[in-house]
């Protein structure tokens, strides 16, 4: 597919001011580049390509959508090594690492890079359907917090291009009959998300509540849905913890470390 990067829409943000990057171990041998004070890979990122890769470990076109510096991207890459895969980001210091994180490990063939506003650039006729279509957009809405001064963390957190109905919006249009979609949310407003999947012909079939820590609200959820004409039962609901009471990361958060290669600090392995 090769490396398609173009911008092609007028992005109001500011210029690349990428300053002081880190180079961090994501999946397997893979790293990524990333700025030491700017938006970082999260829990919230692997959990949604931890999902996706079991929603769909078939697929063969992924979409992913706002792909920021392309955490999602990499541990999919990893876990589905024959899929081809195209991303779409707008802010550019993101996509400006996006860029360089796709080049370094190697998937220029595999990725296809857009630079752009995903809620105008795609389209159907012009760059097909996808049996897998990921994000993890913003869930912060304008006016409801402080904006960061930093424009990297500043649209990756705030709704400034969009929310989690303009995600939807577009891979409703994008997916195969047969194919998932997997989104991160607020998992204080899971309305929005049937909401806007009854909109875009979707309908959820997994919800994922993920806690921080034992006995703490969930921060977000991991949503999977289908084609609405095609769902089948209820949709399951489940909950991951990240750490005990006392802080320690947890044995199923130590389990999706390992699903992506990363093996667990020696001082965290099990006494023999």
């Amino acid at each position: 597919m090769g490396d398609d990067a173009r911008e092609l829409a007028p992005l109001p943000d500011e210029p690349e001011q990428l300053g002081d990057l880190t180079h961090d171990a994501i999946a397997g041998p893979m790293r990524i580049w990333q700025r030491r004070h700017g938006h970082r890979y999260s829990l919230d990122d692997v959990l949604t390509a931890w999902v996706a890769a079991q929603a769909k470990p078939d697929a063969s076109r992924v979409l992913e959508l706002g792909s920021g510096v392309g955490s999602v991207l990499l541990m999919l890459c990893y876990k589905l090594p024959t899929a081809h895969f195209v991303a779409i980001e707008a802010q550019r210091n993101s996509f400006a690492l996006l860029r360089r994180n796709v080049s370094d490990s190697g998937l220029a063939t595999r990725v296809a890079l857009l630079h752009g506003d995903l809620r105008y650039l795609l389209d159907r006729g012009q760059h097909g359907t996808f049996d897998l279509i990921t994000g993890t957009p913003p869930y912060v809405p304008p006016g409801q917090a402080t904006p960061s001064p930093d424009s990297q963390r500043r649209f990756a957190r705030q709704e400034l291009r969009g929310g989690v109905e303009d995600y939807l919006a577009a891979a409703g249009r994008l997916l195969t009959r047969a194919g998932r979609v997997v989104v991160c949310a607020d998992a204080r407003t899971p309305g929005r998300v049937e909401r806007a999947a009854r909109a875009s012909g979707l309908a959820i079939t997994d919800r994922l509540d993920a806690s921080p820590r034992a006995n703490k609200a969930p921060l977000f959820s991991v949503f999977t849905l289908c084609a609405a004409s095609e769902v089948e039962g209820q949709c399951t609901a489940r909950m991951f913890v990240a750490r005990t009471p006392e802080g320690a990361r947890t044995d199923v958060y130590h389990a999706l470390r390992e699903f992506f290669g990363m093996t667990r600090p020696a001082a965290e392995r099990p006494s023999p």
